[in-house]
């Protein structure tokens, strides 16, 4: 049997026909995933989500077809055995640090969780896809687009806490000496959780707090007094995110 016949033969072919389709409906599913991502405007967008889906379903569909490998037993001069569940892991392995890359710290701020979740269940979707759930993989895509997409407004109106990461200069402490900080604060709905205190050499006087309320607490009201307090050179309020 000549090369052509081997690696052109109808069972190769067939192989070869079954996993193209599995590698473009998952491109499809992975697009749709990162549509969602994009319209928020998040680092991964449809082309990342694409590609991981992609790549995982033509991985493992791959290991479904190991006597095919190499040109199948005629060539390799034995059947080659590959574990599922070993290429499954491996490309679980990798998209963790894919996902570690789109997750950001600034400061007391994490952002990007929920992109690499996405983008971990993008994955997963396409192995399934890979191993022939076909159905299961659409359900998976539907639910992730749907909790992604409109379980934020849900999650917004359920009862839930706030943290505020917030920055005090001021000319002195006389203004806001740190014993009136809890009080002050509690005036406006916040909870101090946590306070540090700095001075520098030009006699400013520094807070660096976390403050916590519950969800209909904004924080305007603490702007605007921070804004006319006098001896208040500066200040920041910024909302802590994940």
């Amino acid at each position: 049997m000549s090369l052509f016949q081997t690696f052109w033969s109808s069972a190769e072919l067939a192989a070869n026909e079954l996993i193209f389709l599995d590698i473009l409906g998952a491109l499809g599913l992975g697009l749709i995933n990162g549509f969602e991502r994009n319209f928020h405007g998040h680092a991964a967008g449809m082309r990342t989500y694409a590609l991981v889906c992609g790549a995982s379903a033509a991985l493992t569909a791959i290991g479904g077809f190991t006597g095919l490998w190499y040109g199948g037993p005629s060539i390799t001069q034995g059947h080659l055995v590959a574990e599922a569940t070993h290429i499954i892991q491996g490309i679980v392995t990798g998209i963790g640090f894919l996902g570690a890359g789109v997750i950001l710290r600034d400061g007391v701020n994490v952002r990007g969780l929920s992109t690499a979740a996405s983008i971990w269940t993008a994955s997963a979707i396409g192995i399934v896809v890979g191993v022939g759930m076909y159905a299961t993989a659409c359900v998976a895509t539907l639910a992730s687009v749907v909790l992604m997409s409109g379980f934020k407004r849900l999650e917004m109106r359920l009862p839930h806490r706030r943290q505020l990461k917030a920055a005090i200069t001021l000319d002195g402490p006389a203004p806001l000496p740190p014993e009136r900080m809890p009080d002050f604060m509690k005036g406006y709905g916040y909870t101090v959780l946590e306070l540090s205190v700095a001075s520098s050499a030009e006699k400013h006087f520094s807070y660096d707090l976390v403050l916590q309320s519950d969800a209909s607490h904004n924080y305007n009201d603490l702007a605007d007094a921070l804004g006319k307090m006098q001896g208040v050179t500066a200040f920041s309020l910024s909302p802590m995110r994940d």
